[in-house]
């Protein structure tokens, strides 16, 4: 009886998605071709360039596998905030997301490293560390979290700090300053010891909040002030270059190890490259957005950091965070020697007993390493897998 037996397939069916679902299993849809549909989510607005470049790695992607993968962009928190995605993608839920170190780092701490207050002092001091053996490093981390991450971290550019009320340009001027920050431990740690008090609020309630003076700042790169209108709302922006951070591209493993090994090729090949592509876009927009707040009525005042990194030192910020992250031995920025360390030695405990100081993080690594053995050979076998103390809390980042 034909039809009994169709009944009785459909029904099979359902009831084994249903009780993937319930085991946890990744919602593995599959549309005509046998084409795997996934989500992607991030905090950021849909026309950051790191949105943009996400929509176009998804359509190269879909185009390469010739449609066998379908990757779905949700921009501007439509899947909840940054910790929400992240809970969402360490279940299933979610099989693709970007998120940004320092928020990442309440699941894996090493994940703030690169964003430890002025490690950096400009943008060239970056990429050679995030794409050599620091970055290596921390993605070594993250994927002991049973989470797969991919080897170019995206652009996200130094931040800066802009308020309603005048210019910041001395540690004293942030003192009793209501300002938002991230979830993330490293930015609420950074501003107490520079004596503001750091708010931890919402993104999409960020502009609200800055409008009816509930807060009287934040802190975020320049291209994000752009594209999220708070220009409109703060008149002072202060280029602090307090910390610089980007966006990884992270990926649930049990829905990554589910893909054909050459769709997971292609996806590790394409996402790196447009976030490579990505990060001379966003550079490009962070360059324009000076002139930009400029012409809409913001005033722009540069900021000397000797005086910044001083008062973190008093404070006992880097004598913390250097206990935090296992950093034996390292002094205060500019104090002695730097200490200069490169290759396999850079990416593990050695390396991180030796660095000579917290802005040491920029050059310590300024060697880039070799790329990885193909990473998307790589991405076939299954890391060991570790327990983590995640929890969520807060808001989304950025």
């Amino acid at each position: 009886m034909p039809t009994v037996t169709l009944t009785t397939r459909r029904a099979l069916l359902t009831g084994s998605a249903a009780l993937g679902a319930a085991l946890g299993a990744p919602p593995l849809v599959r549309a005509a071709g046998s084409a795997f549909v996934y989500k992607y989510g991030v905090d950021l607005p849909a026309d950051h360039p790191t949105a943009v470049w996400t929509q176009k790695a998804a359509d190269r992607i879909r185009e390469e596998t010739g449609g066998r993968l379908e990757i779905r962009v949700f921009p501007s928190s439509q899947l909840g905030s940054s910790t929400d995605m992240m809970s969402q993608l360490r279940s299933g839920a979610l099989e693709f997301m970007g998120q940004s170190g320092p928020v990442l780092s309440l699941l894996a701490p090493a994940a703030a490293l690169n964003s430890v207050g002025f490690a950096f002092a400009r943008e060239e001091d970056v990429w050679p560390a995030m794409d050599g053996p620091l970055g290596a490093y921390i993605r070594g981390q993250i994927e002991r979290t049973s989470l797969v991450v991919m080897d170019a971290i995206w652009g996200h550019g130094f931040r800066q700090v802009t308020t309603g009320t005048g210019p910041v340009s001395s540690p004293g001027d942030l003192r009793g300053l209501k300002l938002r920050v991230p979830a993330g431990p490293i930015f609420i740690a950074l501003f107490k010891a520079l004596g503001a008090a750091p708010t931890t609020i919402n993104f999409n309630e960020l502009y609200t909040a800055l409008q009816t003076r509930v807060i009287d700042g934040q802190e975020n790169p320049l291209a994000l002030l752009i594209s999220a209108k708070l220009f409109e709302v703060q008149r002072y922006v202060s280029l602090t270059n307090h910390m610089w951070a980007g966006y990884w591209f992270l990926a649930n493993r049990r829905a990554f190890d589910a893909l054909p090994p050459d769709v997971r090729a292609t996806v590790a090949r394409v996402v790196d490259d447009c976030a490579r592509e990505q990060r001379a876009e966003l550079a490009r927009q962070d360059a324009e957005a000076r002139t930009e707040l400029i012409a809409k009525g913001c005033r722009v005042n540069a900021v000397e950091p000797t005086a910044f990194r001083a008062a973190l030192s008093d404070a006992g910020y880097y004598k913390e965070w250097r206990n935090r992250f296992g950093l034996t031995g390292v002094a205060r920025p500019g104090a002695g020697r730097r200490r200069r360390v490169s290759g396999a030695a850079a990416a593990g405990p050695p390396c991180r007993r030796r660095l000579a100081s917290a802005a040491s993080l920029a050059t310590a690594t300024s060697r880039p390493a070799p790329a990885r053995k193909d990473r998307r050979a790589r991405a076939r076998a299954r890391p060991r897998r570790a327990s983590s103390g995640w929890s969520a809390q807060g808001g989304p980042g950025r």
